[in-house]
């Protein structure tokens, strides 16, 4: 049985915030499976089971708060009875650009606090980990983190969610070296620059009023002046 750990912090209000992208990628590898809607709350998560393509999983989703996320994973590996190898971990990463991928055998917490309560739990960093690159918060990394994505992230996120269940499925068929060879050079596609924001977003067209969103704020949208006659 291969546990893959998503994390994350529980409620409405993180849902869609970068911080979430583990919830999101254990999501999407559910959702792929069939398994979208199952599974149940027990240790401190969110849990589901199966077979998918030959493959035995565990998705967990701790329900704790991400500087309690080791609670939840050490009770699952002690009702599993599960070896660490068997053990992925999946977690946001301020340090590697937007869509970047990264799998480490073990390692420091690196300022995560989830990792780093996992490692407090269990005593040990010589856990499997896939880290998904959420950009660089270039000011307040907890405000970054906990902000949602820009709007030409949003219009590739479904591919980085897609790649990064398409790894945590090599890392439980192959190991972690193998899925790390062939994912930790993976490149998401540049954003689309022709492709408009949606209205209300920043750079998004203009609403009724007249008034667009712009990195620096609200703006006002005056009509173009109307071009003078020309004189015969």
């Amino acid at each position: 049985m291969k546990i893959v750990v998503g994390l994350g912090n529980p409620g409405e209000r993180y849902a869609k915030t970068r911080h979430n992208v583990g919830w999101m990628a254990a999501d999407r590898l559910a959702d792929r499976a069939g398994w979208a809607g199952r599974g149940r709350e027990r240790d401190a998560s969110r849990i589901v089971q199966g077979r998918f393509r030959s493959l035995d999983l565990t998705l967990v989703k701790p329900l704790t708060f991400m500087n309690e996320s080791g609670l939840a994973v050490r009770k699952v590996l002690a009702r599993e009875h599960a070896p660490l190898v068997d053990l992925l971990v999946v977690a946001d990463d301020f340090a590697l650009p937007f869509g970047k991928l990264r799998f480490r055998e073990g390692g420091g917490a690196g300022g995560h606090n989830g990792l780093g309560s996992i490692i407090d739990e269990l005593q040990t960093e010589k856990f499997s980990r896939l880290r998904v690159g959420i950009g660089d918060p270039q000011r307040n990394a907890v405000d970054h983190v906990l902000s949602t994505f820009a709007p030409d992230e949003r219009q590739r996120l479904d591919e980085l969610l897609d790649a990064a269940a398409d790894a945590i499925e090599a890392w439980a068929h192959d190991g972690t070296n193998k899925a790390a060879n062939r994912f930790n050079s993976f490149q998401l596609r540049p954003a689309d620059t022709e492709l408009p924001a949606a209205p209300g977003e920043v750079d998004g067209p203009p609403g009724p009023d007249g008034v667009r969103r712009t990195k620096t704020g609200w703006r006002r949208i005056r009509p173009a002046k109307d071009d003078k006659d020309e004189k015969a």
